[in-house]
């Protein structure tokens, strides 16, 4: 009757975790991050006492996430409405989450931080002088710092990613053309380069998605993130 008992309690367990996995988007976020963390720790040689940090570490995070989760559903099935009580339970429930988080941020920086620097460095090295990984971070940065200025400046006009304050097309354009630019040593080719940057500009000018301005510091983003990439970091 005992042994039952005990098998019961651990499927009961066991569905509990399964449900807060398949519920909870911060329940699999964690989830993820501990398994490629435990993936990443079996090429280090972790002493006894570091894994015992890693392995408490990670369960912390998940026990904390699903007491949060437990927390957050008895309230709910308690009350429906609104309750400063309630919302202060959860608040404090979410905040036990963040504080073990918070901690296996630390343990993790701890154990793998020594390890991964001479990687770290050497993956640096070699993006610095290599051309084709610049050239992608220039356009992933130029992407990212175009969409970040359409969301923040959207004026209501079409859509944020069709017009917008700044031209992406033209940032884009300007900034291959600048990479091609420092890689080329030519003349010509940069010329010809900036030309077919100028046209791409021009165009959307022409079919009134861009104003002149707008295009202009599209092309202005573009020019001084390939100058920041390729002149100061490579």
């Amino acid at each position: 009757m005992k042994s039952r008992n005990l098998i019961e309690s651990f499927n009961h367990a066991v569905t509990g975790i399964i449900h807060a996995l398949k519920t909870e988007k911060n329940m699999k976020f964690h989830f993820i991050i501990a398994s490629l963390v435990l993936i990443l720790s079996l090429f280090f040689d972790f002493s006894r006492l570091e894994l015992i940090m890693l392995f408490f570490a990670i369960a912390l995070v998940l026990v904390a996430e699903m007491i949060n989760t437990a927390i957050e559903r008895s309230i709910d099935l308690i009350t429906a409405e609104f309750h400063p009580l309630a919302r202060l339970a959860k608040d404090i429930a979410a905040g036990g989450v963040l504080i073990a988080a918070i901690n296996s941020m630390v343990v993790g920086y701890l154990l793998f931080f020594d390890r991964l620097n001479p990687l770290t460095n050497l993956v640096l090295y070699k993006i610095k002088n290599s051309p084709i990984y610049l050239t992608f971070i220039a356009l992933v940065l130029v992407i990212v710092f175009t969409i970040a200025l359409k969301t923040l400046y959207y004026k209501g006009r079409g859509t944020p990613f069709q017009g917008g304050s700044v031209s992406g097309h033209a940032a884009v354009s300007f900034c291959i053309a600048t990479i091609i630019a420092f890689m080329a040593h030519n003349m010509l080719i940069s010329t010809l380069s900036f030309m077919l940057a100028f046209l791409v500009g021009e165009s959307r000018v022409e079919g009134k998605i861009h104003s002149i301005m707008e295009v202009v510091l599209g092309g202005l983003l573009g020019v001084l993130v390939g100058i920041l990439v390729f002149q100061i970091i490579g």
